[in-house]
C-alpha cells in the first residue's frame, strides 16, 4: 500500500428482499471504475445484509486498510434523491436479516451512545456537491438511516472509527438515476469529503461520542 496517498474505504451491500440487485454494490462499482484521482487509493467491498457479518467484517476491514475515510452505501427503495446520512443510532434494530437473525437486544453496541454523529459536514458536502454543475443527480441530507443493516453498519462504524465514517443512501437503479449517475454522484461525494479541512484529533474522540 503506498503510504503517501490517501486511502478510502468504500463499501455496498449485497443482495436483500426485493433488491436481487443492490443498488448500492452497482453504484460502488461505478465508482471504482472511475476512481478517486492518482492521490486516492481506493478499495471498496460487498458486505453481506447480515448483522453477525457487519459485527466481524468492519473491524477487520478498518483493520486491513487503515482508512483516512470510510464510505459506506445502501439501498432506500424511498429515497428519490442521494442522500447523506448524518448519524447513526444504536437502537431500535428489530428487522430479521438475510439469515433470519436479529440481535437479541435490538442494538448495535451494548452500553454504546444512542447516537453518534459524523464529524462529516454532511449539510456542507450536499452544498457543495449541489453546486457543482453538470452533476444531474439530486443530493439531500437526513437524521434517519432506518434502523436496518445500513443504520447497524454505520453506527458500528462511526464507534470504530470515533465518527470518522459516511453513509450515503441510493434510490434503486432507475428510480430515477442509472448506475453511471450514482456512480458519478458517489464519485463527487467522497471528493467532496476529502477536500474538507481535516477534522481535530480530539473533535474526533470527544464532541462526536454525542448521546441523544
Amino acid at each position: 500500500m503506498d503510504n503517501s496517498k490517501t486511502t478510502v474505504l468504500v463499501t455496498g451491500f449485497g443482495p436483500f428482499g426485493e433488491h436481487s440487485i443492490n443498488a448500492s454494490w452497482v453504484a460502488v462499482q461505478e465508482l471504482k471504475k472511475l476512481g478517486l484521482g492518482h492521490e486516492v487509493d481506493l478499495h471498496v467491498y460487498e458486505v453481506p445484509v447480515e448483522y453477525q457479518a457487519v459485527q466481524s467484517l468492519l473491524p477487520s476491514l478498518w483493520k486491513r486498510y487503515h482508512p483516512q475515510l470510510v464510505v459506506h452505501v445502501g439501498v432506500s427503495g424511498m429515497a428519490t434523491t442521494v442522500t447523506l446520512e448524518k448519524c447513526g443510532r444504536n437502537h431500535g434494530y428489530k428487522g430479521l436479516d438475510n439469515s433470519r437473525f436479529c440481535p437479541d437486544s435490538q442494538c448495535c453496541i451494548v452500553g454504546g451512545p444512542d447516537c453518534i454523529d459524523s464529524v462529516i459536514d454532511m449539510e456542507l458536502v450536499c452544498k457543495r456537491v449541489s453546486a457543482s454543475s453538470g452533476l444531474g443527480v439530486a443530493v439531500s441530507v437526513s437524521k434517519d438511516a432506518g434502523r436496518y443493516l445500513c443504520d447497524f453498519t454505520y453506527y458500528t462504524s462511526l464507534y470504530l472509527s470515533h465518527g470518522r465514517s459516511a453513509f450515503v443512501h441510493v434510490p434503486p437503479v432507475g428510480k430515477p438515476y442509472s448506475a453511471e449517475d450514482l456512480g458519478r454522484a458517489l464519485q463527487a461525494i467522497v471528493q467532496e469529503m476529502l477536500g474538507l479541512p481535516d477534522q481535530a484529533e480530539e473533535k474526533m474522540h470527544c464532541q462526536n461520542m454525542k448521546i441523544h
